[in-house]
C-alpha cells in the first residue's frame, strides 16, 4: 500500500492533466476542440483511497461525533440477491445482497438482520454464494449488475471464511460488476466468476474467471470483447466440469439505456465440459445474434438436461400503436420489442425452443413483463423438483406449471424482481429477492412474509427540509415514491432530558414520485413543491384532501419550441429572498414570481445541446441551480453535461464560466456562498465514465477561475457540497465513500463522524435554525447528527451581532 500522503496525487492524475491544458470556456457554436474526457479510473487508486479513508476515520478530530439513522423504519430496499444455507430445521440462516446496502445476515429467517458486509471500497452487490461444501466460505461479489439508473460500481470480489465475520480482498477490482459466483460442489478452491464488466465504459476485466486456490490467483476462462461480459454462469449439478455461461454485449451511454446497437452480435450463451479450458456456443434456436439482450438461465437440479433460458429479445413485437409512442416515464419510445422470451432445453443447451410467447395471452404478457427494462431484470428459476415449473422475474415475479407455456403471476409482495432461491428439500419454500427487499413464501408463492421494519436498505436519492416544529426532511427513494419523517432528537423517557443522538423513525408518503426533488415553502411548511420524473412539477397543499392538494406546474411549450427535457431528478429551488418565486431547471431556466402558476423562461439552452446524443434518457439537462442568498438575480446553473453558468442580472444574460474545468463532468452541486457575494462552490461527478476522481471546486470571483479544494479527500464521486450556515470556512461535502468536513475553507478534510458505513452519500442538509446536519443516502436510509460538535453554533453570537 502507498502511504496517504502519496496517494492522493494518483487519485487526481487525470484531473490534473485536463487542469494543466488551461481549459478554457467556448463561445456559442465555437468548435468543440477540448480533449476526451477522463476515464476509468485504476482500480488500484479506488482499493488505495479506501484504506485511505479508513485512516482518516480513525484520526479524524471528529470521531466522536455519531451519526444516527432516523429511518425509515417502514422501508426495505433494491435486493439483488440471496444465499441460503440448508438444509431449512437446522439451519435458518440467509444471507441478503442489496444494491448499493451492502451484505446482510439473518441466522433467523428474518426475525433479526446483521449488517456484515458494510465496510468495503463498494458495498453495492451484485452476487452472493456460499460453499456448498462449507457454509462457513463466503463469497462476495461487488458491483450490481443489473446497472440500473442509480446502480453503483464495484471493486472486486470478497471471501469470508468464517460466516462473514470478517473479509478479505480476493482481486478482479477492475470487474465493476459481477453477476454470478459459482463454487465447485466438493472443493471450495474451485469458484468461477462471471463479470459483467464496467458499466459506462470498454475495459478487458470482463468475461469468466476462474480461481483454484481459494482467489489467491485468478485465470481469464472465457473472454469475448472489451465490450462484452459474462452475465450469467451455472454448473452442472450432476457434472463439475460443464459449466453454461451468458455473455451480454453492452455499454451505457449517458443518453440512452443499454440496448442492441448495430453490429452487435455477441450475446448468447457458451457450453464447457472441460472447466473451462475450451468452450462452445450453443444458440441454436435462440433469437439471431442480433437481437440477443442480456440472458439469464437456470438447469433443473433433479434433471439436469432441462435447461430454460429467459431473453431479452430485441426482435420488434409488430403490435406498438399510437399508445406506444411514450413509454411508462412519458419519454419517447423506439417501438415495443418482443423483450422477455423463454426457451427450453432438453438435451444440455445442445437446441433451445420456444415455450412463451406462443399464444396471444403470453405475448401480451411477457412483452410487458420486463417493462422498458428487460436489461435490469433477466432471471430465471427451475423448480429444482420439478422440470416443468418455472419462474421468471421482471416487474412482476410469474409462475409457469406447464413447462412455460403459460404463466401467472404471483402477487402480495414489491414488484421488480431480481433473485429467487427454491428450496431443494421443499419447493413451496420460496426466497425472493426485490427492489422492496427481501421476502419469505412457505406456500409457493401465494402467501409472503416482509421484511421492511428490519432491513433499512431503502435508497435515497435527496433531501429536503421543512421549517415546521419539530422539523421533517424529505426524499425520494428509487422504486418507493416521496416519504418525509421528523427529525427528532432522543429523549429519556421518564425525565424528557435530551442524549445524544436522534430517533429512528416511521416515515409517511410525501408529494413526488421516486425521481423527485422536492422543495418546502420556509413560512408555509404544508406548501410542498416536488419536481421529478424527467422534469414534472407540482405544488402540494398538505392540508387538503388528498386528491385535491396537487396542482401540476410544468411550463407550457410552444408546438414549434423542442420538447422541453429534463433529468431523472430535475433541479427546483425556492428563491432564498421570496417565498412565492420558484426555480426550474429543464435545458433552460424558468422562474415564476407566483408559486409556478405563470412561468417565463430566462435562459436559452445553456447544455452542449448535441443532436447525437439524445436518445431514450434525457441528457444535455440543468442538474443545478443556487441563487445567491446575498444579491436577487445572482444565479449559478450546473448541467449534466459539464457545462457552467452564471447570470448577474436575474437571467436577462449568461455568461460561461468553465475556465479550467475538466470537460463534461456532470455538475452534481453548485452553491453561492451565504458569506462572501463572489464565492461559488460546485462538485462535478464522473461515474458516468467510470471516473472516480473528487472534483470539488471553489471560485472567489464569481466562477471566472476556479481551483480545486479537494484536498486530502482520498476517492470519489462527490455528490453534494454544502456551506456551514454558521461558519464561513466549514463546508461539507458527501460522497460515495461518506460524509466529509473542513474548517478551513478545503485544505485539510476530516471524515465526519463515526457508525456510519461505507455508504452512499447523494444529498446532505443543514437545518439553519435546528442546526443538525441529515443526510440521504443511496442504500442505509437516512442520517443525521448534531453540528453542534462542529460549527459550535450554540457558543456563538448571533451573526447580526457581528455584522
Amino acid at each position: 500500500m502507498r502511504s496517504h500522503n502519496n496517494l492522493y496525487p494518483l487519485a487526481v492524475i487525470g484531473l490534473l492533466a485536463c487542469v494543466g491544458l488551461g481549459l478554457t470556456g467556448m463561445a456559442a457554436g465555437q468548435r468543440d476542440v477540448r480533449p476526451a474526457r477522463v476515464q476509468s479510473t485504476d482500480p488500484a487508486i479506488r482499493l488505495e483511497g479506501y484504506a485511505a479513508h479508513l485512516e482518516m476515520t480513525k484520526s479524524s478530530r471528529f470521531q466522536a461525533v455519531a451519526w444516527s439513522h432516523i429511518g425509515p423504519t417502514n422501508v426495505s430496499g433494491r435486493a439483488t440477491d440471496i444465499a441460503v444455507v440448508g438444509p431449512r430445521g437446522k439451519s435458518y440462516t440467509i444471507y441478503a445482497a442489496t444494491a448499493s446496502g451492502g451484505v446482510w445476515k439473518t441466522v433467523n429467517e428474518g426475525t433479526t438482520w446483521e449488517p456484515i458486509f458494510e465496510k468495503a471500497a463498494s458495498t453495492a452487490i451484485g452476487d452472493v454464494a456460499i460453499a456448498p461444501s462449507n457454509p462457513e466460505i463466503v463469497w462476495v461479489g461487488t458491483g450490481e449488475a443489473n446497472i440500473f439508473r442509480s446502480s453503483q460500481a464495484g471493486c472486486g470480489i470478497y471471501k469470508s471464511t468464517d460466516g462473514g465475520k470478517t473479509w478479505a480482498h480476493m482481486g478482479l477490482a477492475d470487474s465493476y460488476t459481477i453477476a454470478r459466483i459459482v463454487i465447485h460442489p466438493q472443493n471450495p478452491d474451485i469458484v468461477y466468476v462471471a463479470a459483467s464488466g464496467h458499466e459506462w465504459t470498454e475495459n478487458a476485466e470482463r468475461g469468466v474467471f476462474k480461481t483454484t486456490d481459494g482467489g489467491k490467483s485468478w485465470e481469464k476462462i472465457l473472454y469475448i470483447s472489451p465490450k462484452t461480459g459474462a452475465i450469467d454462469l451455472m454448473m452442472d449439478p450432476a457434472d463439475g466440469e460443464t459449466l453454461y455461461a451468458a455473455t451480454w454485449q453492452r455499454t451505457r451511454l449517458k443518453w440512452n439505456d443499454p440496448r442492441n446497437f448495430p453490429g452487435y452480435a455477441e450475446s448468447g450463451i457458451h457450453k464447457t465440459s472441460d472447466a473451462g479450458k475450451t468452450w462452445k456456443a450453443i444458440n441454436t434456436g435462440l433469437p439471431e445474434a442480433q437481437f440477443r439482450g442480456r440472458i439469464g438461465f437456470d438447469i433443473c437440479l433433479t434433471k439436469p438436461n432441462v435447461l430454460y433460458a429467459l431473453v431479452d429479445n430485441y426482435e420488434k413485437s409488430g403490435t406498438e400503436g399510437p399508445a406506444e409512442a411514450t413509454d411508462s416515464y412519458g419519454r419517447p419510445s423506439s417501438g415495443r420489442i418482443k423483450g422477455a422470451t423463454l426457451y427450453r432445453s432438453d438435451d444440455r443447451g445442445e437446441n433451445w425452443t420456444l415455450t412463451a410467447p406462443t399464444t396471444p395471452e403470453t405475448k401480451t404478457l411477457l412483452e410487458r413483463h420486463s417493462g422498458t427494462y428487460g436489461w435490469v431484470f433477466g432471471q430465471v428459476r427451475v423448480d429444482p423438483n420439478d422440470e416443468n415449473t418455472v419462474y421468471i422475474m421482471g416487474v412482476p415475479l410469474s409462475v409457469s406449471k406447464d413447462g412455460g407455456k403459460t404463466f401467472h403471476e404471483l402477487r402480495g409482495m414489491h414488484a421488480d424482481h431480481h433473485g429467487l432461491w427454491i428450496d431443494p428439500e421443499n419447493s413451496d419454500y420460496l426466497v425472493n429477492a426485490n427492489d422492496g427487499g427481501i421476502v419469505i413464501s412457505y406456500d409457493g408463492g401465494e402467501t409472503w412474509r416482509q421484511f421492511r421494519d428490519n432491513l433499512p436498505v431503502c435508497q435515497f436519492f435527496n433531501i429536503a427540509y421543512d421549517m415546521a416544529t419539530p422539523f421533517k426532511v424529505y426524499g425520494s427513494m428509487q422504486d418507493h415514491g416521496s416519504y418525509r419523517g421528523q427529525v427528532i432528537r432522543k429523549t429519556e423517557r421518564f425525565t424528557g432530558k435530551i442524549l445524544d443522538g436522534f430517533e429512528a423513525v416511521v416515515f409517511e408518503g410525501a408529494p413526488g414520485g421516486e425521481g423527485s426533488s422536492h422543495a418546502i415553502d420556509p413560512v408555509d411548511p404544508d406548501i410542498v413543491y416536488s419536481a421529478g420524473f424527467y422534469g414534472r412539477i407540482t405544488r402540494s397543499d398538505m392540508r387538503l384532501p388528498e386528491r385535491q392538494r396537487t396542482k401540476s406546474l410544468l411550463p407550457a411549450n410552444y408546438p414549434d419550441e423542442p420538447p422541453l427535457r429534463g433529468q431523472w431528478v430535475a433541479p427546483f429551488i425556492i428563491s432564498p429572498h421570496n417565498n412565492e418565486t420558484i426555480y426550474h431547471g429543464m435545458q433552460s431556466l424558468f422562474r415564476s414570481y407566483n408559486r409556478g402558476d405563470i412561468w417565463e423562461r430566462i435562459s436559452p439552452d445553456l447544455t452542449y445541446n448535441t443532436a447525437a446524443e439524445m436518445g431514450d434518457i434525457p441528457y444535455h439537462t440543468l442538474f443545478a441551480i443556487s441563487e445567491s442568498p446575498l444579491r436577487a438575480g445572482l444565479i449559478y446553473l450546473g448541467t449534466d453535461d459539464g457545462k457552467v453558468h452564471v447570470s448577474r442580472d436575474g437571467g436577462k444574460t449568461w455568461s460561461e464560466i468553465m475556465s479550467g474545468l475538466p470537460y463534461q463532468k456532470w455538475v452534481s452541486r453548485i452553491v453561492a456562498s451565504a458569506f462572501d457575494l463572489g464565492t461559488v462552490y460546485m462538485t462535478q461527478n464522473g461515474k458516468r465514465d467510470d471516473d472516480f476522481t473528487p472534483y470539488v471546486w471553489k471560485s472567489a470571483d464569481f466562477g471566472k477561475t476556479w481551483i480545486s479544494i479537494a484536498g486530502n479527500i482520498p476517492f470519489g464521486p462527490v455528490n453534494v457540497i454544502r456551506e456551514d450556515p454558521v461558519d464561513r470556512n466549514i463546508l461539507y461535502v458527501g460522497t460515495d465513500g461518506g460524509v466529509y468536513v473542513t474548517k478551513d475553507g478545503g485544505k485539510i478534510w476530516s471524515v465526519l463522524g463515526s457508525h456510519l458505513p461505507m455508504v452512499y452519500v447523494h444529498d446532505l442538509i443543514i437545518h439553519p435554525r435546528d442546526n443538525v446536519i441529515v443526510i440521504a443516502t443511496h442504500g442505509r436510509g437516512m442520517w443525521a447528527v448534531d453540528a453542534d460538535p462542529i460549527n459550535e453554533k450554540s457558543k456563538r453570537r448571533p451573526r447580526w451581532w457581528e455584522d
